[in-house]
């Protein structure tokens, strides 16, 4: 591992210090390491848009709006390629968040994730991709499938 060193003014190793300790970071060479990884894995996603990733989309919705959660789940089937998962949780008697796990190029899930958002009713969307490298492998046991590797 290679050592740098950074220069900081005192207001920012403030700010940093209070960063560590409410994310419950033990040493600030970790928590770098963490902000660089998560800059460069933004950047990367977002100038490669033709490259694979992996990602979450979280939104909040009004489940009265009129067929909107129909919708919504009639988006996920035309998306099954790219939709993995979703988690449902019931908020309060008018609200609804969901998590959909998604998989594809950038470009498609973005597009994707868009669309969802940009439905009337639907609040508070948030889209989260990881860069992956996609690679199909052959293993002893005969079967040849995909792997999902995080870039690093």
């Amino acid at each position: 591992m290679e050592r740098i060193s950074v220069s900081l003014d005192e207001s920012l190793v403030a700010q940093f210090e209070q960063f560590l300790q409410a994310k419950g970071y033990s040493n600030r060479s970790e928590a770098i390491r963490d902000l660089i990884r998560e800059k460069l894995e933004a950047e990367r996603a977002e100038h490669s848009a033709e490259s694979y990733c992996v990602g979450t989309l979280t939104y909040v919705y009004n489940h009265e709006e009129r067929e909107l959660a129909r919708r919504l789940t009639l988006a996920q089937h035309a998306h099954h390629d790219l939709s993995v998962s979703t988690l449902h949780v019931h908020l309060d008697h008018d609200n609804c968040l969901e998590t959909v796990v998604l998989k594809g190029v950038v470009e498609q899930v973005q597009a994707f994730a868009n669309s969802i958002t940009s439905q009337p009713g639907v609040r508070h969307g948030q889209l989260n991709i990881i860069p992956v490298d996609m690679a199909a492998d052959a293993h002893q046991h005969g079967a040849e499938h995909t792997h999902i590797r995080p870039q690093t």
